[in-house]
């Protein structure tokens, strides 16, 4: 695990709070270190299976997809709320 996966706490693949609060008052740069945070499992998500005429598996990321789950997770980010 890289230096820039482990939060000030130590526990890896966590947010920080701070980047969590500035995200959800609009800030940018913290909605792009969410949707980075995020950018392997939404890549995941959105990998689907297609099949060439031969019959061979052949795997790739629909864009459309993945610009839905960001577009999803920018518009919950901005609406929740933190206490």
């Amino acid at each position: 695990m890289n230096k820039a996966q482990k939060s000030k706490n130590g526990n890896p693949g966590l947010l920080p709070f701070p980047v969590i609060v500035a995200a959800t008052g609009g800030d940018m740069e913290a909605i792009n270190k969410v949707l980075k945070h995020y950018k392997g499992y939404i890549i995941a998500l959105s990998t689907r299976r297609l099949y060439d005429e031969y019959g061979n598996a052949h795997l790739f990321v629909d864009e459309e997809l993945r610009q839905t789950l960001e577009t999803r997770l920018i518009a919950k980010i901005l609406t929740f709320k933190v206490e």
